[in-house]
């Protein structure tokens, strides 16, 4: 593994799938679980269509929309994090279990946009064991390995027990105290033009929350959805005191999981996440 655990690359999840296994052997006897959340904002269905067309051998499909996200109300986001009562019940079902803890192996096609989202996810509900795999789908493909387009067979179902991290979580009220107060830093993870307001292509409204500054989710990783050097990291995160208390947030609590991702896997501490983002927050 790179970075600890929370970063795997393809000769990685290659030898782990296949050294000293068969296909079958290894999904009745390992502790590996590896999930595909690839998605489209613009096109929810295209993400199970593409898994269906081909994935990495023994992978389990999650949705953003039906399976890391809850129903949408009027306020709380376009992406609500789901009940966590039945997440953890989707978790022990498809085998990711606490003890002996599963390793999970998250890949997407959208530069770790999805996939971290899986990744905050798990980290929050205590469990470490889990990574995302360096350059996603496209590595795997671009190794020359296989793909398959069957499910695989079910997974030996697991105790999930979760041990959350609360304080991991903001809310509006929350940001609204602490958006003026000194020592506290509020980093919106998308796009410069939308962070200014030139352009909204997803909320009814556009702008960003008083106070906040910009990190593009996206400067994190390379064109091929790699992670950036850790010196490349290092300098673009080089004004962020850890000392202060710094909040992320994104559209909908999805893409600034990326930027969390990229800075826990340099050693700093779980950042705070305001899940509900600007569609929560223009919403009101």
């Amino acid at each position: 593994m790179q970075n600890g655990s929370s970063l795997v690359d393809v000769p990685w999840l290659q030898a782990h799938l296949f050294e000293g296994h068969t296909l079958q052997e290894h999904s009745e006897e390992s502790n590996l679980v590896v999930v595909d959340t690839r998605f489209s904002l613009a096109t929810p269905q295209q993400g199970r269509q593409q898994y269906d067309a081909g994935h990495i051998p023994t992978a389990i499909y999650l949705d953003l929309d039906q399976d890391l996200s809850g129903p949408v109300q009027t306020h709380g986001g376009r992406h609500p994090l789901p009940s966590w009562d039945v997440f953890i019940a989707k978790l022990s079902q498809i085998g990711i279990q606490s003890n002996p803890p599963t390793q999970v192996v998250i890949y997407d096609n959208s530069r770790f946009a999805f996939a971290a989202r899986l990744w905050w996810m798990l980290r929050y509900l205590g469990h470490t064991q889990v990574a995302i795999l360096d350059g996603g789908i496209k590595a795997w493909e671009r190794a020359g390995l296989p793909l398959e387009t069957e499910e695989p067979d079910s997974h030996q179902p697991g105790e999930f027990i979760p041990a959350p991290q609360p304080h991991w979580i903001v809310d509006i009220d929350t940001v609204r105290q602490r958006q003026n107060l000194p020592g506290t830093v509020l980093i919106d993870s998308r796009s410069p033009e939308r962070y200014r307001g030139e352009v909204e292509p997803i909320d009814p409204v556009a702008g960003s929350i008083p106070g906040a500054t910009n990190a593009f989710w996206q400067q994190t990783t390379t064109e091929g959805g790699y992670l950036k050097d850790r010196s490349v990291l290092a300098k673009q995160w080089q004004s962020l005191n850890p000392d202060n208390e710094v909040v992320f947030y994104c559209g909908s609590g999805v893409t600034a999981c990326v930027n969390l991702f990229s800075l826990v896997t340099m050693g700093h501490r779980m950042y705070q996440l305001y899940p509900g983002g600007w569609s929560d927050w223009c919403s009101y």
